[in-house]
C-alpha cells in the first residue's frame, strides 16, 4: 500500500557515518527538528554492483540536494561494520570512500518491514518442526521515499534489483514540491524549476495548454 501522504514512520535505526562513527537516526524526527526534506534511498546490500554506482551519483549531486534544504541518507540491511568497510573501500575496487552522508543499518528490518520494500516472496510453515521460513532475499527493493519538512511521504518509489535509479529525477521532484509549498500552484508534466506551474482550476488549466 503507498505510503504517500502519510506520516514518515517513527522508528529510530542505527546508522553509520564516514567517521565510523554509529549513530542512532529517526528519520522523521530528523526531517522534523532540521526543519528540512529528506530523500531516503534504499539499496539491496553493500559490496554489490549496481548499487556502488547509486550510492556515488547520490553523493556527486549531495550539494544541489543541500541547496535544496534537502537531507540525503542511504539504507540497506547490512550491519555498520559492513557500512563502515564499504566506506573504507575505494572507488577503483568497488568500494564507496568518499561517501558522507550517514548509511542507515537495518539489520532487525524494522523500518524497511514497516516500509513493506523487502524481497519476501512467501513463506512456508513446516509442522513437524515448528518453523516458519521465508522464501525470497529477504534484502530491500531500490525503494525511494522524498519526506518533507513535517516528516509527510510526498513521493515513494521502488524499483526492482537491476534497475538504477536516475538521480536527477529526484532534485526535479523536490524542486517541485518546493514549488508547490512556495507558490501555491499545481506541477504540470515535464515540469522543471524555472518553468510556470499551473492554477489547479478548469480556468487554470484551460489557460496552460493554450500556451
Amino acid at each position: 500500500m503507498s505510503l504517500v501522504g502519510k506520516q514518515f514512520p517513527n522508528i529510530t535505526v542505527d546508522a553509520m557515518d564516514e567517521m565510523g562513527d554509529t549513530l542512532q537516526i529517526n528519520v522523521l524526527e530528523e526531517a522534523k527538528k532540521n526543519n528540512k526534506k529528506v530523500l531516503l534511498f534504499w539499496y539491496p546490500k553493500d559490496f554489490t554492483y549496481v548499487c556502488p554506482t547509486e550510492i556515488h551519483k547520490f553523493q556527486e549531486s549531495l550539494k544541489q540536494f543541500e541547496d535544496k534544504n534537502t537531507m540525503v541518507i542511504g539504507a540497506s540491511c547490512d550491519t555498520p561494520e559492513v557500512h563502515f568497510a564499504w566506506l573504507n573501500t575505494p572507488r577503483d575496487n568497488g568500494g564507496i570512500e568518499g561517501v558522507t552522508y550517514p548509511l542507515l543499518a537495518d539489520t532487525n528490518r524494522n523500518l524497511s518491514n514497516a516500509l513493506g520494500i523487502l524481497d519476501i516472496e512467501g513463506e512456508s510453515y513446516d509442522e513437524e518442526q515448528d518453523l516458519v521460513t521465508l522464501k525470497g532475499s529477504n534484502v530491500t527493493y531500490r525503494a525511494t521515499y522524498l519526506i518533507d519538512e513535517e516528516g509527510k511521504i510526498f513521493h515513494e518509489s521502488v524499483n526492482d534489483m537491476p534497475l538504477g535509479r536516475n538521480v536527477n529525477e529526484y532534485l526535479r521532484l523536490v524542486d517541485a514540491y518546493t514549488h508547490v509549498q512556495e507558490k501555491g500552484e499545481v506541477c504540470p508534466a515535464n515540469w522543471e524549476e524555472g518553468k510556470e506551474g499551473m492554477i489547479a482550476t478548469r480556468d487554470g488549466v484551460a489557460t496552460y495548454l493554450q500556451n
